[in-house]
């Protein structure tokens, strides 16, 4: 039937979720409308740009790009799901410390892009960041920030300073 709502479980964050969700809300949409977390930023809306990066099950998805009904049964985290509490998480840190937020409206898409990479891969070489990175656009020019931040993250979460 036009217009039914459908039941939608998923983990966001760590925390469980049972709603009803129209069949077309996007992930981006619901996170931001319904759970309000904000910090999930809506740009393109065409895949294009990574603002709206999310990590479902240990992989980056641009949550514009997807319906909330895909996410049933699934584990999602967004930005806000990054620091422990009140302490940022290496990431976070390295983009803080190295300058790499620019105007910022790209920078949690980033940095999720980046946790997904480093918890699939906890050394990866300059190219492979660069690639990763590469899938989120920013009208800044801080690109070089952004690789330089994610190998100081790399090497911050095996014990290095």
């Amino acid at each position: 039937m036009k217009g039914e709502l459908k039941e939608l479980k998923f983990t966001v964050n760590g925390e469980a979720y049972e709603l009803k969700v129209k069949p077309k809300t996007l992930l981006v949409d619901l996170l931001r409308k319904e759970l309000k977390l904000t910090g999930t930023k809506q740009g393109c809306l065409t895949s294009a740009c990574g603002a709206c990066t999310v990590i479902i099950d240990g992989k980056a998805v641009k949550s514009c790009s997807i319906l909330a009904l895909q996410a049933n049964g699934h584990e999602v985290t967004t930005i806000e799901g990054v620091a422990d509490g009140d302490k940022l998480h290496p990431i976070q840190e390295a983009f803080i410390e190295h300058g790499a937020v620019e105007c910022g409206f790209c920078t949690p898409g980033r940095v999720m892009s980046a946790k997904a990479l480093l918890d699939e891969n906890p050394t990866p070489t300059r190219e492979e960041i660069r690639e990763v990175m590469q899938s989120n656009l920013c009208a800044d020019e801080g690109y070089v920030k952004y690789i330089e931040a994610v190998e100081i993250a790399a090497k911050k979460m095996q014990g290095g300073s």
